[in-house]
């Protein structure tokens, strides 16, 4: 099937490209935001899953990976106010007009609740993948306090290195600094602050009613369920559901990012949940 990439700019310079999986005219489509420091490219098998099952999925660039004009590195910095005035509404007006959800994969989940919360008119509703609040509180034991001395260690290096080396500390990329302060400040806190729309984005996140999907990985370690818990808390009414994939029914290991390799189980159940949703 048809892939098409998207160029897209942003008022203050940054361009990357929209990676679209066309599914036919008329079909309802998904916005897919990828996990922290992972390329859009890397959700092609995701994408063309959707697209086979009868969905569109437009797969955004994180600023600063893939396609993105940007690169981390001192004197080129962002954090999440960027990636939410910037980036995200200038992927969602390129969309065609029609049907949409947003979704998205760990820190994509994320920030596919505040995009909806922004833009709610633009958004029929939520798949959170392998996402939730990264609350240190919603870990245990050993996870919860090595969470925890890890978010403290992020203004040092940062201040230290000028963005986030997170190709040699084996977690994401290589990250602006200031998006990962804004990581750290929710793990410390369990909050959304206020990301420059003049209102802490928790409140915004309140009164945001939509269906939401949740899809949890047995052997994912990196998001408890209680960390999904914690963010679908967070939202207004609506219809709250979750799908548990086991490694029969994923037909590979259930973790973090293994079901990109095998993603056509995920893919069912989204599509299914789209065409049962009102």
């Amino acid at each position: 099937m048809q892939i098409e990439e998207r160029r897209i700019a942003t008022s203050d310079g940054h361009a990357a490209s929209l990676r679209v999986h066309h599914a036919g005219a008329g079909a309802p489509g998904l916005l897919w935001l990828p996990a922290l420091g992972v390329p859009a490219n890397k959700y092609d098998a995701f994408g063309q899953a959707l697209a086979r099952l009868g969905v569109s999925c437009a797969v955004h660039e994180w600023r600063g990976n893939g396609s993105s004009s940007l690169r981390a590195g001192r004197g080129s910095d962002w954090g999440y106010r960027e990636l939410l005035q910037q980036d995200l509404p200038a992927s969602i007006a390129a969309l065609e007009p029609g049907e949409w959800r947003f979704g998205g994969h760990s820190l994509g989940g994320q920030f596919a609740a505040m995009a909806a919360a922004r833009q709610p008119s633009a958004c029929r509703g939520l798949v959170l993948a392998a996402t939730g609040v990264p609350d240190a509180r919603t870990f245990r034991g050993r996870q919860r306090l090595g969470i925890s001395l890890f978010a403290r260690s992020i203004p040092l290096v940062t201040a230290v290195a000028g963005y986030y080396p997170g190709h040699r500390l084996k977690f994401a990329g290589q990250e602006a600094g200031r998006l990962m302060r804004d990581w750290a400040a929710t793990v410390h806190s369990g909050r959304y602050a206020d990301y420059g729309d003049g209102e802490a984005m928790d409140a915004m996140l309140a009164r945001l009613a939509l269906p939401t999907l949740g899809l949890r990985f047995s052997d994912d370690w990196l998001v408890p369920e209680a960390s999904l818990r914690a963010l679908v808390a967070k939202l207004g009414e609506g219809e709250h559901r979750d799908e548990l994939f086991d490694a029969a029914r994923l037909g590979a290991a259930p973790d973090h990012f293994r079901w990109m390799r095998q993603p056509e189980a995920p893919a069912a159940a989204i599509a299914s949940w789209i065409r049962l949703s009102p």
